[in-house]
């Protein structure tokens, strides 16, 4: 049963991130090869850096192709859907949505994995593997896709988007523990999306030091 969620959940992690990169690559004007590589990046990146982290060599995207022929797939899929005629006109909109959405579903699912990865190993009684697991899967990929894109990487700047994998995986983790073990998963996910959804409807932001009135004054100053 925790090897069907597993992968249940990766695979949803792997098509959502493969679309956020994809979106990405569009809105950056890349030929097909580089939208390709984005959703390749984001795709599996994080699950290579949770799979060498965890021991897992070599990493499985490169012990099985699935996941690296999906992100292809889903790329060129998307390349030629928003470049067609159907999308003028509110191309923009319609995209930035899907990007929001692809990008919170791939951030719940790979917490998902990520952290039962490390909940599954059996390792010491703290919750810092299996939530560092988690989060490393949930943004690694979403990095790597940022740089390539000569982006500042969204979980440096984004309306609490580490924070919500990192509460996502200890909400598996106190789940988890507690025996309910097959109901961790879903309960961790939900909680991601929901406090994703929730920072994205209210515009909740981390605290920034130079930010309004501070940045100002420290930009009058110099």
């Amino acid at each position: 049963m925790m090897w069907l969620l597993w992968n249940l959940f990766d695979l949803a992690g792997t098509l959502s991130f493969a679309v956020s990169g994809a979106i990405v690559g569009t809105v950056k004007h890349m030929d097909i090869f580089g939208i390709s590589v984005l959703a390749v990046l984001t795709a599996v990146g994080g699950g290579m850096i949770r799979d060498v982290l965890a021991g897992r060599i070599p990493p499985a995207a490169l012990r099985d192709p699935t996941a690296l022929i999906l992100a292809v797939v889903t790329a060129v899929m998307l390349a030629f859907y928003v470049s067609s005629y159907r999308m003028r006109g509110m191309r923009k909109r319609v995209m930035s949505i899907l990007y929001v959405v692809a990008d919170t579903i791939g951030l719940a699912s790979f917490t998902v994995t990520g952290t039962m990865v490390g909940l599954s190993r059996g390792e010491p009684e703290s919750y810092l593997y299996p939530v560092v697991l988690g989060l490393l899967t949930a943004v690694g990929g979403g990095i790597l896709r940022d740089l390539m894109a000569q982006r500042i990487p969204v979980v440096l700047v984004a309306d609490v988007y580490a924070t919500a994998s990192i509460f996502g995986s200890i909400v598996i983790c106190l789940v988890w523990k507690s025996g309910a073990m097959d109901l961790a998963p879903f309960t961790g996910a939900l909680a991601v999306i929901i406090l994703r959804v929730l920072a994205i409807r209210n515009k909740w932001q981390l605290y920034r030091p130079l930010s309004g009135e501070n940045r100002r004054h420290h930009m009058n100053r110099k």
